[in-house]
This record gives C-alpha cells, sequence and structure tokens, in this order.
C-alpha cells in the first residue's frame, strides 16, 4: 500500500476545514480544504544538496543539488534517469549514501519532515476489498486524526479530487483513473506544503486529465509546492514551463523550457521558413557561420541552425537589407520532448 506519515501535526489535528473562494476560471468548484502552515521566509519546501544514492555497484543519483519552493516543477527523464530514486529520497522512504535532503529545514528521513510531505506514487498496491472512501478514512486515521476529523478530512477531499459520489465502490473495481484520484486524495488528506507525485496523469481520460491539471496548478495557487514526474510532456508542457531534467542520475538543467533552450546554443535548431525569393535566402544563409545546413521541401527552407539568437538577429538583418518578404517563420523544435532529446542525447521517453 501506499507509504504514509507516520503521525500527524498535533497541532493541526482539529483544525477547522476552510472554504477558499477560487475564481470562476479555475474549473473547480468551492471546496472545503485545510489551510497550509507557513513556511519560514526564504526557506527552501525541498532541498537536495551534494546528494548520491547506491544500489549496490549501481549509482541511482549522482552528486544531485536541487532547491525548490512553492510552485509546479516538472521532472522528467529517461527511465533508469533516476527520477523515482530521487522522489523516494525526498519522501522519506530511502536515506542519501551521501549528502542532505531537507524537506522545510528538517531532514527527509524524519516525521517532522514527512509531516509536510504528500507521496502519490507511480505504482499502487492498495486494500482491494475497501470502498474508495473507507480506504482514504483509514489513512486519515493512521495519520492521527480523530474519528471525527478522519471523515471530515474524507469527505474535503474527495470532493477536491472528483470522487465523492463514486468513492463508495470497492477499489478493485476502480479503473485506472479512478485510483490515480484515490491515490491523490491520501497524498493530500494532511494538507502537505510538498506534494511529490508520480506519473500523476497516466491512466486518465482527457476530461479527468484536464480536471487534474486544473487541481494541480489551484494548489500551486494556494502556496503548495508540486514536483510531477512525467512522460506526459504534452500535457506536462501545460502544466507548468518549470521542468529539471534528469540523466543518468544527475540533473542535466533546471529551469524555464526558455532558459534551457538558450543552454543548447551548440545544438541545431530547426527553423521552417517561406519567401519571396527562396533561392536566394538560401544561399545567403548557407554563408552564415550559425547554419548548418539548408534543404528545399515543398516550397519551403528547412533551416539547421546552432547560436539561435544570433542567427535570428543575423536573419532580420538579411531580410531588411535585401528586401526578401518572409511568408513563414517556425521553429520545429521547442517543445519539452524536444528540449529532453536534445539534453539526454537520444528519443525523449
Amino acid at each position: 500500500m501506499p507509504d504514509l506519515l507516520e503521525f500527524s501535526d498535533a497541532e493541526r489535528r482539529d483544525r477547522a476545514l476552510t472554504t477558499p473562494t477560487p475564481s470562476a476560471s479555475d474549473g473547480i468548484a468551492s471546496t472545503p480544504f485545510i489551510p497550509s502552515l507557513a513556511l519560514g521566509v526564504g526557506q527552501p519546501v525541498l532541498l537536495f544538496q551534494h546528494v548520491s544514492k547506491w544500489y549496490g555497484p549501481v549509482i541511482g543519483l549522482n552528486q544531485v543539488t536541487l532547491e525548490l519552493r512553492p510552485g509546479i516543477t516538472g521532472l522528467v527523464g529517461h527511465n533508469g534517469s533516476g527520477k523515482s530514486t530521487l522522489l523516494r529520497l525526498a519522501a522519506g522512504q530511502i536515506r542519501p549514501d551521501i549528502g542532505c535532503v531537507q524537506i522545510a529545514g528538517h531532514d527527509a528521513w524524519t516525521a517532522d519532515a514527512k509531516r509536510h510531505v504528500g507521496y502519490c506514487p507511480e505504482l499502487d498496491t492498495f486494500y482491494e476489498e475497501m470502498s474508495g472512501r473507507r480506504f482514504v478514512q483509514t489513512m486519515a486515521r493512521l495519520c492521527g486524526y480523530t474519528r471525527t476529523d478522519a471523515l471530515k478530512r474524507t469527505e474535503a477531499i474527495l470532493e477536491l479530487v472528483g470522487m465523492k459520489d463514486r468513492a463508495d465502490r470497492r477499489l478493485a473495481g476502480y479503473s485506472k483513473g479512478m485510483r490515480q484520484r484515490i491515490k491523490l486524495a491520501q497524498a493530500l488528506l494532511h494538507d502537505p506544503e510538498l506534494l511529490l507525485l508520480d506519473e500523476p496523469l497516466s491512466g486518465i481520460d482527457p476530461i479527468g486529465r484536464r480536471e487534474s491539471i486544473d487541481l494541480f496548478k489551484d494548489l500551486s495557487r494556494r502556496g503548495k509546492c508540486l514536483l510531477i514526474s512525467s512522460h506526459e510532456l504534452d500535457e506536462l508542457e501545460k502544466l507548468t514551463d518549470h521542468v529539471a531534467i534528469m540523466a543518468a542520475g544527475r540533473i542535466a538543467a533546471v529551469g524555464t523550457l526558455t532558459q534551457i533552450r538558450d543552454l543548447l546554443d551548440d545544438h541545431p535548431l530547426s527553423i521552417r521558413i517561406a519567401s519571396d525569393q527562396n533561392r536566394l535566402l538560401a544561399g545567403v544563409l548557407l554563408d552564415l557561420d550559425e547554419v548548418v545546413g539548408v534543404d528545399r521541401i515543398d516550397g519551403y527552407l528547412l533551416v539547421r541552425a546552432k547560436s539561435p539568437r544570433r542567427f535570428f538577429e543575423r536573419f532580420g538583418e538579411i531580410v531588411l537589407d535585401r528586401m526578401i518578404e518572409v511568408t513563414h517563420l517556425e521553429t520545429l523544435d521547442e517543445s519539452t520532448q524536444d528540449v529532453l532529446g536534445y539534453l539526454l542525447g537520444g528519443k525523449a521517453r
């Protein structure tokens, strides 16, 4: 079954539920929820400092340093890149061999840290004979809440994740998407500052996926820190432009897609161009140091250029000086999928 908090915060146990009032554009109904504890000013929610982890002779994480604050960060990388190890370290399931992992200023292995963490693992092992409602209530009781508070929090969270009307069915009969929502519900029970979500969009239908994305955005607006591991790169791109890219147990890059794109100046960028003088433009572009190659395909020029900023500066000068009318200009690889492929030297997962 999913990993649980050992204890709940005694000072929070009897706190009354409150009702936020999100705007109509949020796409989420007003739902009772629990206010977050404020962290210290300037204190990161999640901090990795030079962390390494070995599994016998195999290194799972290699000198990782990472600092996250409230907001949504996508965690992407190939199978075996270290994503699951990083999440398990952050959840306090395993300890680092070298370095330090802290949650809200506490060692991630301690109960004090785990009070701030909600973990939604990729794999699930439920008590299949339980209903979804009974399972979430049980998780609340194991977290230390009184029976009354456990019932209140269960109903609030089930409504938040869209499972209130379907929670009396046995878990054994749930679809993959419904199981994902119940996992998310148990992770949210104690109102954690940090949410670790491993493939939370996997197996969810398009409508449920849209609702989940809206929910994640709403949690971010409430001051939560979400670390979301996903191979659904198109959906992840809709959720956030801030990503941490992992490769071979290391953090290859952290930042917005634009910032990461700026790190790739030495990698060719593909650009599709159409103009009223394609032949002339192709000849001029081939003379630029930034241009790796030019092909003519179906009335377009397919230009491969490095150092994108310098290329576009030169391109603008050329079309103005020679009075070339550009009818089409499109970059072909600005998506998360292509950025990941560039950094990892191959096709993204």
